[in-house]
């Protein structure tokens, strides 16, 4: 069955036809809205070009039979999707690039924290493979569109217990679908504010990984400071 799209980002009296870009995939009118430009954000986010992207990793409404309660986030890591679980049996499903700290952990757990345009601090280990990027932001960087945790980030808790999973942005688009050396899960800008704008915190979130779980890398990362924890925004 073909993949729905989002109702709220799709005219239902436009009639469906594509723009076909000089090179990679085409891309249709919806797609090229859904990932446009976000004037308003706090550090104004341009388009992102998708044309490079295989379409099964743009956001899209499928169907997804399950015995998880609607509002479930499932992050399938070996298929590269995250879907957020609907009522009769649909879910939002988001294309995924996965780190290895992204294949470090499965299991549940919940969102405990949300940062809008969060800081980011590299590992130890980050810094020792590539001191010369990752050295000067060892104090740790301020958000913002270099930000390698992008627009927004989800932080997942068992309990008190920070698992140092995150589900975040990206200012690398073209890793979506794709496994990287190193975060976590990582989204379109444009997609991790849709997911940050759909969630609470205490969102039950649900991690499969059917490989060999990679050893994870230590963290020093701090707490967001107050200014990150903002309303969520909606785009639609």
């Amino acid at each position: 069955m073909t993949p729905l799209f989002l109702a709220a980002c799709v005219s239902q009296r436009q009639q469906p036809y594509e723009v076909q870009t000089p090179r990679g995939f085409a891309v249709s009118p919806e797609y090229l809205e859904m990932y446009g430009e976000r004037p308003n954000e706090r550090f104004p986010l341009p388009a992102t070009d998708v044309s490079e992207v295989n379409p099964r990793f743009l956001r899209q409404i499928v169907s997804y039979p399950t015995a998880e309660h609607p509002g479930t986030i499932v992050v399938d890591t070996d298929n590269h999707f995250l879907y957020l679980v609907q009522p009769g049996g649909k879910a939002i499903r988001y294309g995924i690039g996965v780190g290895k700290q992204g294949m470090s952990w499965r299991g549940r757990a919940r969102v405990q924290r949300k940062a809008e345009w969060p800081r980011w601090t590299p590992t130890p280990d980050m810094i020792r493979r590539e001191p010369k990027k990752n050295g000067p932001w060892a104090g740790g960087m301020k958000g913002g569109l270099d930000n390698p945790l992008g627009a927004r980030a989800l932080y997942l808790y068992q309990g008190d217990r920070d698992t140092l999973y995150r589900i975040h942005g990206t200012s690398e688009p073209w890793s979506i679908g794709k496994s990287m050396s190193s975060g976590c899960i990582r989204l379109f800008n444009q997609d991790i504010i849709d997911l940050y704008s759909r969630v609470p915190t205490g969102t039950n979130v649900l991690v499969l990984n059917r490989g060999k779980l990679s050893a994870p890398e230590a963290t020093d990362e701090a707490p967001p400071p107050d200014d990150d924890f903002l309303p969520p925004e909606t785009d639609f």
